[in-house]
């Protein structure tokens, strides 16, 4: 090899690489990243502007999207949050037919006592008159009660939440910009798109001893319908945050948060005594029970991501000292109901499946049906029929064998897409 050569070989390989670099990014497509995410942007709304909107019975319209589901008497209640509530007659759950939609802005729950239904309106808790499904009537309003949305109560503004769908070329994180004001809020919005009835496990509002209790995030409501027509604000227990959902059995509320279960006496309805907190790992969380035990599904998912997906059975015999006795593996267990030895539950996009319960510490040995195909958040064992609530649909299933569920009708939810 001729040793002075070396140098020019070595300048000439150097330049030949940096050149087939250069061809190379030059000759590369471009590659960008978009992210797409629904989520919510905070608007801020005044209390004149939100009482002046429309209120009250209107004709039937489709349900775009679901939220708590209500049974009372012959009527089904959907609620379609922010929006109002579907009246559904039920009384041949193979044919339901949509009869007509209330409006109530802000609303996402309800509660049905001697024909009164009670429903949130954002910060007002209203009053409807549903003897006659075809003359709804507004009762009553009580103003200000629920005060978890207000941002300035000095000035009469509250914030609320718009669902959009953002695409992005940063991935997802919390919102940290600016509130709209309410004359932002439509521009932002037209351009992006007794005789109690019976709720889901994922209810908010619920029925006992002439009281409505509500919670919210971090806090129980309670409200004295001793006089229906006009019910009466009594009192607000802080019970900390990740509040989710609310369910009565006899004399005690069972409250589901994100890290655990919360047990109140309600043997005195104006003053509900807490007897005992279970704790969990971080997860979303509905309770139904009966006079022995707890059961309690976790599951994994938008706003709990460090959640497990199991099924828990505690030992509530003593309710100052619930005691856990067995979890199960689910795949993403949503909502739950119980009838008599049966429980029901809502595994989400995995379907709905069925278990008997009469041995808890083998529940998983005993599962009677797993109806796939089905996309199941809520249900409810009703007198009729078992109502389960999805994404896309609201289905009736005939449960009198309730190894064989045998579907009675589906109604179609139409989704809003946003755009």
């Amino acid at each position: 090899m001729n040793l002075s050569l070396q140098p020019h070989r070595f300048l000439t390989s150097c330049l030949c690489t940096l050149i087939a670099a250069l061809c190379l990014t030059a000759c590369q497509d471009q590659v960008e990243s978009t992210y797409t995410y629904e989520t919510k942007y905070p608007v801020a709304l005044k209390t004149s502007t939100f009482r002046a909107m429309d209120v009250g019975q209107t004709d039937p319209r489709n349900i775009n999207n679901t939220g708590k589901i209500y049974i009372f008497g012959d009527y089904l209640f959907v609620s379609e949050p922010d929006e109002g509530i579907h009246v559904i007659d039920n009384t041949d759950p193979t044919a339901p037919r949509n009869l007509c939609f209330i409006e109530i802005p802000g609303t996402g729950d309800l509660a049905i006592n001697d024909n009164i239904l009670y429903a949130d309106s954002y910060i007002d808790l209203l009053s409807f008159d549903v003897s006659n499904p075809f003359n709804i009537k507004l009762l009553d309003r009580e103003e200000d009660v629920f005060r978890n949305h207000y941002s300035a109560i000095e000035t009469g503004e509250f914030t609320i939440w718009k669902d959009t769908v953002l695409t992005s070329d940063q991935p997802f994180r919390p919102w940290n910009g600016p509130i709209l004001l309410e004359s932002d809020m439509l521009a932002f919005a037209n351009g992006d798109g007794g005789n109690y009835g019976q709720g889901g496990s994922m209810a908010r509002f619920t029925l006992a001893n002439n009281h409505l209790y509500a919670v919210d995030e971090s806090d129980l409501r309670l409200f004295d319908i001793s006089e229906k027509e006009d019910p009466e604000f009594v009192k607000q227990i802080n019970l900390g945050w990740g509040i989710e959902t609310i369910y009565p059995f006899k004399d005690k509320l069972f409250i589901g948060s994100t890290t655990g279960m919360h047990i109140y006496d309600i043997s005195s309805p104006a003053s509900p005594e807490q007897l005992s907190v279970y704790a969990h790992l971080t997860s979303c969380d509905p309770v139904v029970a009966n006079d022995e035990y707890a059961f309690v599904t976790l599951r994994s998912g938008n706003f709990c991501q460090q959640g497990m997906n199991v099924l828990e059975v505690l030992d509530i015999t003593d309710p100052t000292q619930p005691d856990l006795l067995k979890s199960y593996p689910m795949q993403n267990p949503h909502g739950l109901g119980l009838s008599g030895e049966n429980l029901f539950v809502c595994e989400g996009e995995y379907g709905l499946k069925s278990f008997k319960i009469n041995d808890v510490l083998n529940i998983d040995e005993n599962q009677m049906e797993h109806l796939k195909g089905l996309n199941a958040i809520d249900l409810i064992p009703g007198p009729k029929s078992l109502i389960v609530i999805g994404n896309k649909v609201i289905c009736q299933f005939d449960y009198s064998t309730p190894n064989q569920l045998v579907k009675l009708s589906c109604m179609e939810i139409k989704r809003q897409e946003y755009y």
